[in-house]
């Protein structure tokens, strides 16, 4: 699991429901499965910019820098695709390091700008494929 893609969750946990301390956004990655200490919490509350409000946390701005190159923010399966979500300009790395893998289970990749579609056999490999990808990552 890298930070960029653990910080891509916390931005979306915060998007879509209240969170108001740092063990209610600990809980929400757990349920997720991506495990991070109190200390993780702190510097990636930071690192993106959250403040808390009596809303929860909210983004007021943008972190200082953005990431680069392959690296991803999102993963999601549906059905035999995998989404994967990077940063601006970085789909095509994304996509060129999982096609170079040649794992008998992708059909093949499509990029985008920050978006790579990656089809597979099947939606359990889609799965499995998944899990590759955040182990090649990590």
């Amino acid at each position: 699991m890298t930070k960029v893609y653990r910080q891509g969750q916390i931005l979306k946990a915060i998007r879509r429901q209240r969170i108001a301390t740092q063990d209610e956004l600990a809980k929400s990655l757990k349920g997720q499965g991506i495990d991070a200490t109190q200390v993780t919490l702190s510097r990636d509350i930071r690192d993106l910019g959250l403040v808390k409000t009596a809303e929860g946390y909210q983004q007021l701005h943008a972190p200082a820098t953005a990431p680069k190159g392959a690296q991803l923010l999102d993963a999601r399966v549906a059905q035999n695709l995998l989404v994967l979500k990077t940063p601006a300009a970085g789909a095509g790395s994304m996509a060129r390091a999982i096609d170079e893998q040649a794992w008998p289970e992708v059909v093949g990749t499509v990029a985008g700008d920050d978006t790579v579609l990656v089809v597979t056999i099947d939606a359990r490999r889609a799965g499995a494929v998944r899990k590759k990808v955040l182990a090649l990552l990590s």
